[in-house]
């Protein structure tokens, strides 16, 4: 038994203009849900700078803050001097030396806590929102 099928014979060029209709229609469509599969760019936050005033008054603070931080720095290296001219006489007493090292480490220790208070309070300030000047049109609201 012979099983004979039929051929069909496409000429190549017909096969050739096909397959190009066929990208040339499906190709756009591809690339359009391929760019909207993409996830949304994350928009960058925009940083509005505050006005020269308020610029201005920051700027004053740190600078304020800075200097009582090294005024603050060269009160204890004053401090520790003096304090080592005060243990000259009694480095042969070890009790008395002792207590000289115990009281310059609790000087250290109450300036240390002095400069992070002083911080603290630089840093809490800068946080707190700062006032708006009040515009003409809501001064006269009362009247």
């Amino acid at each position: 038994m012979i099983i004979s099928r039929a051929v069909l014979h496409v000429p190549a060029v017909a096969v050739s203009a096909s397959l190009l209709v066929v990208v040339l229609v499906f190709a756009p469509l591809a690339s359009a849900s391929a760019w909207q599969a993409q996830p949304p760019r994350a928009s960058r936050p925009t940083l509005i700078a505050p006005p020269p005033g308020v610029q201005f008054q920051q700027t004053v603070q740190q600078q304020q803050t800075r200097d009582q931080l090294q005024n603050s720095q060269l009160q204890q290296q004053l401090h520790q001097h003096v304090a080592d001219t005060a243990k000259r006489p009694s480095a042969n007493n070890p009790q008395l030396q002792q207590q000289l090292d115990q009281a310059d480490r609790d000087q250290r220790d109450r300036d240390r806590a002095s400069q992070q208070a002083q911080l603290q309070r630089a840093e809490d300030a800068a946080r707190l929102p700062q006032p708006q000047p009040a515009t003409a049109s809501s001064s006269h609201r009362g009247s």
